[in-house]
């Protein structure tokens, strides 16, 4: 079990571009980026400038997904937990949505991307909900790749807040108890219009989820890499689709 968590956990450097050798591609890939401010502290930078790194990685994975045919792709760049952090890598992360949605939205439009954003949007500034609704405004009509931003996401808060729902459907009568299935669920988390993941990856060298899709990703395989979100290039999102195409999806059977 150990070894299938781990999978490939890749200290070599990116292989040359080559014709992929793989299975079924995945139809849903969800990406923790973590190792920003790792990447900007081993080269003397401040933690802001690994974000603004991490923004390019961004645009080089979204376009690498949408050339191997992943049909869906969430990227978690903002926890509700990530509040936490100092004011002033708070706000430069408030204003990152804003600054890549400027210079990639054109790019997004010709690629037909569709831009989607899941979490809570109370807590955003004004201007970071502007920039998002007007990018989802322009993309709505797009039908290639679905690339959905969780921003001031967590997981405990979604399920909490779709058990609050459920509960209030029950009883006001809208519901039974005998009534409540894995699909009621799912049709009250902030995910009802995404399939669930199929691949799960993973930046930085961390293995764990940090409160990110916990019900979506119970049957999804999981790749987790060393390398910080910065350096991620398309020939490491290549290797992890290439892993998911040699792995048998069991689901609890045989």
């Amino acid at each position: 079990m150990i070894s299938r968590l781990w999978a490939k956990f890749s200290k070599s450097s990116p292989r040359p571009a080559a014709p992929p050798q793989w299975g079924d591609v995945p139809k849903h890939v969800a990406v923790i980026m973590d190792g920003n401010g790792r990447w900007a502290k081993d080269r003397g930078l401040p933690r802001i400038a690994g974000h603004h790194s991490g923004m390019k990685a961004v645009r080089r994975i979204t376009m690498a997904a949408d050339r191997l045919g992943v049909k869906y792709l969430t990227l978690y760049a903002f926890s509700t937990e990530n509040w936490k952090r100092p004011k002033d890598e708070v706000d430069f992360l408030m204003k990152l949505p804003q600054q890549f949605l400027e210079i990639e939205i054109d790019d997004l439009m010709q690629k037909n991307v569709q831009v989607r954003v899941m979490g809570h949007r109370e807590d955003l500034p004004s201007f970071t909900i502007k920039a998002l609704d007007e990018a989802m405004s322009k993309t709505a009509n797009n039908t290639g790749l679905v690339l959905t931003f969780a921003l001031n996401y967590g997981s405990r808060k979604e399920m909490l807040e779709a058990i609050k729902e459920i509960a209030a459907d029950v009883q006001e009568g809208r519901l039974t108890c005998d009534q409540i299935d894995d699909h009621v669920m799912s049709s009250h988390l902030l995910t009802r219009d995404l399939p669930d993941p199929d691949l799960l990856i993973r930046t930085s060298g961390e293995l764990r989820l940090s409160n990110f899709m916990l019900w979506q990703l119970a049957y999804s395989e999981m790749w987790f890499t060393d390398v910080y979100w910065p350096e991620f290039s398309e020939a490491h999102f290549e290797e992890a689709i290439e892993e998911y195409g040699r792995r048998a999806r069991r689901y609890g059977g045989l």
